[in-house]
Order: C-alpha cells, then structure tokens, then sequence
C-alpha cells in the first residue's frame, strides 16, 4: 500500500494542504484514501468538519481515529486507540493512502510549516519526512520544499515519489 503523510502543528493547514491534494489526485483517474488522527472526541461527517471535507474532496473511505473511537464507525468502548497499521488494514485498495497525523508513526511523510509557526520543527528528528510544505524557504533544511498552496507541484512530487504517472 502507497502511503504518504501530512504532518504539522495543529493550524499549519494540513488538511487545506490534503483536500487540494486528494481532489486533483483524484481528477487524474487515481484511487485515493484519508486517514486523519483526531486528539479530541469527534463526531462524522458534519458539514465544515475535517472528516466531511476530506470525503467530499473524493477520498473513497475516510476512517477517523481519536482516543475514544475511530469510524466507519465504531465506538471505543474504553479500549484502546487502534494502531495506524490496523486502520489501513480496514481500507479497501487505492493507488494512494494520505495520512493526517499519527506523526510519530513510519512512513513517509510531509511537513507543513509556515513561517509565523513558533513550535519546533519535526523534520530534524524525524527520517521520514521527504518534503516540506512551506510557505518560506526554510534555512534548515536539504529537503525538497513544496509551495503549499500549489497542489500540482504536491501531486507531481509524491506521483515521482510512488512512481505513478499523471
């Protein structure tokens, strides 16, 4: 299974940066699904709400997971929060899996920063990460950096990243 993760301190615009990137994904005949990592209890499929958008945008399944429950649907019931390998194990096959969150987890992964962040960034400490997106030219770093607001640039990296064609 491809999978490919979005990383980033809360507000830093993952899941702007994942909807650009499923829809044109999807518009280029690839089969795509989301898994998004929630740290607060959550309801699906409300309008404005993550899960919702990440469906609407053309992710074939979306399992949600927090510490209380993960979807499609299933309560918790005072267990434990399932791995990300048992989530994935839920999914149907896709050309591409994008992860939200569960950034301590490997694989690779991209990290949204922007210029005003004032938490540390992830990519030193962290392998995995293969890109960046950011709205700057981070000092920092010998990692490609991706324009965030530029989901072909995204769609071009992580298609050469898996060897698809678009």
């Amino acid at each position: 299974m491809n999978i490919i993760g979005v990383v980033g301190w809360k507000n830093s615009g993952k899941t702007t940066f994942i909807v650009k990137l499923v829809k044109l994904l999807t518009s280029r005949d690839l089969s795509v699904s989301t898994v998004k990592h929630a740290h607060h209890e959550f309801d699906i499929d409300r309008p404005g709400k993550d899960s919702y958008l990440h469906r609407k945008s053309g992710a074939r399944e979306m399992p949600v997971s927090s510490g209380r429950r993960w979807a499609l649907i299933h309560e918790l019931r005072g267990a434990e929060e399932p791995p990300l390998d048992e989530l994935l194990g839920h999914l149907a096959p896709v050309d591409l899996v994008i992860v939200e969150g569960f950034k301590h987890y490997t694989y690779p992964k991209i990290e949204i920063r922007r210029e005003q962040q004032t938490a540390p960034t992830l990519a030193p400490g962290d392998p995995d990460i293969v890109a960046l997106a950011a709205d700057y030219t981070p000092p920092d770093t010998t990692l490609p950096v991706l324009p965030p607001g530029e989901p072909r640039i995204a769609a071009g990296f992580v298609a050469s990243h898996f060897g698809f064609s678009l």
